[in-house]
């Protein structure tokens, strides 16, 4: 949804809530209404549905990447005790020193 259909929408809502009173408010008042609304907004840095149910998918996508680099750091750290759990099993004792 673009900036100027979100403020449209909320002007209708506006009209909506506050009925028959707005409207015979003149031409020129609801027109300052609406640049103090859209002012509003754009000083709210607003995203549409759209960019964010994008980057809503980017970041399910970056979950699902962590959550199987976390899977496969835990394998490997296994792994690594595993190796060295059996290399010290392995190592033979010294002989003891002969003088």
């Amino acid at each position: 949804m673009a900036q100027n259909d979100f403020i449209n929408q909320f002007i209708q809502q506006f009209n909506t809530l506050f009925g028959p009173g707005f409207e015979s408010l003149s031409a020129e008042l609801r027109q300052q209404v609406r640049t103090a609304a859209m002012a509003a907004f754009s000083k709210m840095e607003l995203v549409t549905r759209e960019e964010f149910d994008t980057q809503r998918v980017v970041l399910m996508r970056s979950r699902q990447k962590l959550e199987a680099l976390e899977t496969q750091v835990a394998q490997l750290e296994q792994q690594i005790s595993a190796a060295t759990a059996k290399d010290n099993r392995q190592e033979p004792e010294s002989p003891p020193a002969s003088e």
